[in-house]
């Protein structure tokens, strides 16, 4: 960015939270096009059917950790167009099905042929109690973007709607206050930052909808240990990273800061929140991506197959440098722990 850029921000930029809120999920925006976002890019959802069982028996240990109640909430945060909450209603046996109410929380309108028993919302349900999912629901909480200008100064970046950014005015207030204390940010030019406090205030919001269960949010993540110098801030579009274009043509996602989003309000009193990769997240709740012996090849070819689909799937969901490094955030309300 030029030195004049510092000093002026053009007319028509602004802010990336503003900008990307636009894009996203605005008229017009790239969650409500009808393809939806698995048009665009494959989240552990559309990987695997694995996925969506894993989250019926992290469902089924709630259901039990709160003594099996009359009515069982089973809430999906960022549902896109309902297939986690359809997989997960097929996977659980059936007495616990039938007693689960199943919500799905979207921007977007209804999808043609979600099943009558799913309660389709734009908003989270007042009062919860069971387990309430967020899959890659967080990283797309839009966040202002700061960047170090050449005085080693923290500006927000503004953006036009071609993607060309300006660096604005200078960090302040609660925004200022978020990078210095989960992304401080050193005096040399050029150095990122997505200030994550939206996304606090968001999983906040959520937890406290919870009158007892499990609050989960699933997400590429990175601690304050491992914080990437120039940011995360990306697009995709058909299945490929691109450039973050706020046009509406494009998702715009950043990774999450997801250990500022324990930093619940101490009154809550909640217990201690969890933090883990789903590597080992999902291998708690029964995802293996073990080989079948060879024997069974020859016993039963047919089982044999299929248990070497399911192994592959598997392993995919859980692989180190892929959807296995997600981080899991387990936040339990009303219970001693997170159940994994």
């Amino acid at each position: 960015m030029t030195d004049e850029a510092t000093r002026e921000t053009a007319d028509d930029a602004r802010g990336w939270r503003a900008a990307t809120e636009a894009a996203l999920y605005g008229p017009g925006g790239f969650y409500r096009r009808p393809e939806g976002p698995a048009g665009h890019f494959r989240t552990s959802v559309h990987a695997s059917r694995l996925f969506a069982e894993a989250v019926a028996e992290l469902l089924c240990r709630v259901d039990e950790a709160l003594g099996r109640p009359e009515a069982l909430d089973f809430v999906d945060m960022g549902a896109g167009r309902g297939e986690l909450v359809r997989g997960v209603l097929a996977a659980l046996p059936p007495g616990v099905a039938a007693r689960t109410r199943a919500y799905a929380v979207e921007l977007a309108d209804r999808p043609p042929g979600l099943p009558d028993r799913i309660t389709w919302l734009t908003e989270l349900p007042r009062t919860v109690r069971g387990l309430l999912f967020a899959n890659e629901w967080l990283d797309n909480v839009p966040v202002e973007v700061a960047e170090v200008d050449p005085a080693g100064v923290a500006r927000l970046v503004h953006v036009r709607r071609d993607g060309t950014e300006l660096l604005g005015e200078r960090v302040s207030g609660p925004d200022a206050q978020w990078l210095a204390r989960w992304w401080p940010l050193g005096a040399e030019p050029g150095l990122r930052a997505e200030i994550g406090l939206p996304r606090d205030r968001a999983w906040a919001s959520a937890v406290t909808s919870l009158q007892r269960g499990l609050a989960v949010a699933v997400d590429y993540a990175h601690t304050v240990d491992t914080r990437p110098p120039f940011g995360t801030l990306t697009g995709f579009r058909e299945g490929r990273a691109t450039a973050p274009v706020p046009d509406g043509a494009c998702d715009i996602t950043a990774h999450v800061a997801l250990d500022a989003c324990t930093a619940l309000d101490p009154a809550l009193r909640l217990p201690e929140a969890l933090l883990c990769t789903q590597r080992d997240a999902l291998r708690a709740l029964g995802v293996v991506g073990a080989r079948p012996p060879l024997t069974l090849a020859s016993t039963n070819p047919a089982g044999y197959v299929r248990a070497l689909a399911t192994a592959g799937e598997a392993a995919e969901l859980t692989a180190p440098g892929g959807l296995g490094d997600f981080l899991w955030l387990l936040q339990p309300v009303g219970m001693d722990d997170a159940l994994l």
